[in-house]
């Protein structure tokens, strides 16, 4: 039993509950904005091992997070649309005037932590400025960290069978058992929503969203670890006891809040 995890997991649920239930649009920006920037430069410090990052960028995109707040829904998809050339442009141009000195390699790691950090991180943002974006967003922690919590447990007790050698301790047990939990969660959710905020999600969508995001966000651990295997860590920091760095913490939450918002949109 991992008394650190445990511990720091409790610790860290109610500041969490209180932002996400207390906090309006610009503190939950704000909130997510930090905690970008701590991924970020976790992230930054590991590919630093194997190439130059364009770090000033990284981070100064981290703000963006925070600037979603103020955009009006009418523009968002003109500043998603130029976003992403943008900061191309920006990154070549960085090779341009340092004469190569920045190369290829380096602002593609670059890209790919922005675009897997901050892009991803703004649709955590916009659910939470959803209509009942304060209901609709514990669905994505629930299916991420509830899958996370019952593949360690029971993977931990029954896992026989390995998944991948991109994260060993993964077993096939712990993951369908990390998928039905968080299913078996997010429809208990359906109920006290429905029936305390007197709303009426349907239980098959919600088993359809809670499949699919839970498959998502195992991906997206994946994801996370072919980073840390590749760089050759074990953690991103230490900064979690227990759980390693912020972006271990998130890694499969960030991942599968583009397709929530999606599927919010449509239901």
């Amino acid at each position: 039993m991992d008394i650190k995890r445990i511990t720091s997991g409790l610790l860290g649920f109610p500041l969490v509950l209180i932002i996400l239930i207390f906090g309006n649009n610009i503190v939950v920006s704000i909130a997510l904005t930090i905690i970008a920037l701590l991924a970020m430069n976790e992230y930054f410090n590991a590919i630093s091992k194997v190439t130059n990052p364009v770090k000033w960028l990284g981070y100064l995109s981290c703000i963006s997070i925070a600037v979603v707040s103020f955009i009006p829904s009418e523009f968002f998809g003109m500043f998603i649309t130029l976003a992403i050339p943008i900061v191309l442009i920006i990154l070549f141009a960085q090779v341009i005037i340092t004469q190569m000195k920045t190369n290829f390699k380096d602002i593609a790691f670059t890209f790919i932590g922005i675009f897997y950090i901050v892009f991803f991180m703004i649709f955590i943002a916009l659910i939470d400025g959803m209509d009942n974006g304060k209901l609709l967003i514990w669905y994505i922690i629930i299916a991420a960290w509830g899958t996370d919590i019952f593949a360690f447990f029971v993977g931990m007790k029954f896992g026989k069978h390995k998944f991948s050698k991109i994260s060993p301790k993964k077993s096939i047990e712990g993951c369908i058992a990390g998928t039905i939990g968080a299913i078996l969660l997010m429809l208990v959710y359906t109920y006290i929503v429905n029936t305390f905020f007197v709303m009426n999600y349907s239980y098959i969508a919600i088993l359809a969203i809670g499949l699919i995001l839970s498959l998502i966000g195992q991906i997206g651990d994946f994801a996370a670890s072919s980073i840390k295997r590749y760089v050759d860590i074990k953690d991103f920091s230490n900064l979690i006891p227990g759980h390693g760095g912020m972006l271990d913490r998130i890694d499969s939450l960030i991942f599968l809040a583009p397709f929530a918002y999606v599927f919010f949109s449509v239901i």
